[in-house]
């Protein structure tokens, strides 16, 4: 982290804020995601338990790559 702070000190100050904005959206976005899938863990609890229901009940088929 320290010698990638080093070499953005050493860019122009217009590159240094444009790799800012970029990192600070990064993280933003990293943060929503987390966000969106811990607040989806009830809904993929239920998807996963339907999709269990159905391979037990025999409503599955495998899947073939080669025909996708």
């Amino acid at each position: 982290m320290e010698t990638a702070i080093a070499k953005i000190a050493t860019l122009p100050p217009e590159e240094q804020e444009r790799i800012a904005r970029w990192l600070l959206e990064e993280l933003q976005d990293e943060d929503r995601w987390e966000e969106q899938f811990s607040n989806s863990q009830d809904a993929l609890r239920r998807l996963a338990d339907e999709a269990r229901a159905d391979l037990a009940q025999g409503r599955t088929t495998d899947l073939d790559p080669d025909t996708l």
